[in-house]
């Protein structure tokens, strides 16, 4: 990861085993959210924010064209480290950038 500000978002970096864990783990609150199940949920890139926690986008391919843009929010560990997903935006591509929502 690179050096972050707090409060502003980090460069878009190549995704990590670390991210690919956090994927793992919210998978079911994004299908909950989408109302789709996928087979295929692979982190791809990501950027971060860190505030009293972290925020997290990170761009996921979900099998075929599809692109997700995920919002993940990870707790301080003295809060549970909890992550939760704050947003999803289909119908991404490949190409485009990681903007936050």
């Amino acid at each position: 990861m690179t050096d972050v500000i707090p409060g502003g978002w980090s460069e878009t970096e190549p995704a990590t085993k670390d991210i690919q864990r956090i994927c793992d783990e919210v998978k079911g609150q994004v299908e909950e959210i989408t109302k789709k199940k996928y087979g295929i949920f692979r982190a791809l890139q990501y950027r971060s924010q860190v505030v009293e926690g972290t925020n997290y986008l990170i761009k996921i391919h979900a099998g075929g064209f599809i692109y997700l843009h995920v919002m993940v929010f990870e707790a301080l560990p003295c809060y549970g480290g909890k992550k939760s997903v704050t947003g999803v935006e289909e119908g991404h591509t490949k190409e485009d950038p990681l903007v936050p929502f």
